[in-house]
């Protein structure tokens, strides 16, 4: 959030022409690392740290924030009981009819709006989930009280850009960049624990994910 200083204060103190500079900046800007302002409060500013998911190994959100020195928060915006319908149903491998329990949650780094997750979970598997605190963990929560940690999970990435209520959630612009991460997470038996969308606001995330070579 600190400004920095003028462009030609910049370019005496470096000793190189405004242009230089200003090209220099730009880099900066599309690495994500300054924003740029314009108007009278305008200016360059340096960006808010990002939050780097790994989604080599499988975290919590929670736990992700912990790993990256940032304190983690949550705002339910929802949590209700429903049939799971076709998506759903189709990850959690259930009846469209099933009962789901769909928890929608504003995630906070820092006490800063990040993420929206939409995260559902089979009823018959998890009763009385939505009798108890759904702002902390809930990958700890099944775990402790039903004995469920999500072991492996299969996870997509899509581009997308913010509607109207995404964006008054995460504090951003109708049309901004998201990044859409859509998850089915499994027990160590093979067992659908979770179907999840959740949306990440462009500007704080940066996903990262290890390869190794493929084996001959």
């Amino acid at each position: 959030g600190d400004r920095l200083p003028a462009e030609q204060d910049l370019a005496a103190w470096f000793g190189v022409s405004r242009m230089t500079l200003r090209h220099a900046l730009g880099e900066l800007a599309r690495r994500g690392l300054v924003t740029r302002a314009v108007g009278r409060r305008g200016g360059t500013f340096v960006a808010a740290a990002k939050l780097e998911q790994d989604l080599t190994t499988l975290a919590g959100f929670s736990e992700q924030l912990r790993r990256g020195g940032m304190v983690a928060g949550a705002r339910v915006l929802s949590a209700t009981a429903r049939p799971a319908g076709p998506a759903a149903a189709a990850a959690l491998r259930i009846a469209d009819a099933d009962q789901v329990f769909g928890v929608r949650r504003l995630r906070f780094a820092d006490g800063k709006p990040i993420a929206v997750e939409h995260s559902r979970f089979p009823a018959a598997l998890f009763p009385g989930l939505l009798d108890e605190r759904l702002d902390g963990s809930l990958y700890e929560l099944l775990e402790v009280k039903y004995g469920q940690r999500p072991h492996r999970a299969r996870e997509s990435l899509e581009p997308v850009t913010a509607g109207a209520r995404e964006a008054e959630a995460l504090g951003v612009a109708q049309g901004a960049p998201l990044m859409l991460v859509e998850r089915t997470a499994y027990s160590r038996s093979g067992e659908a624990l979770e179907f999840a969308q959740d949306l990440f606001r462009g500007d704080r995330t940066r996903l990262v994910v290890w390869t190794s070579e493929l084996a001959g």
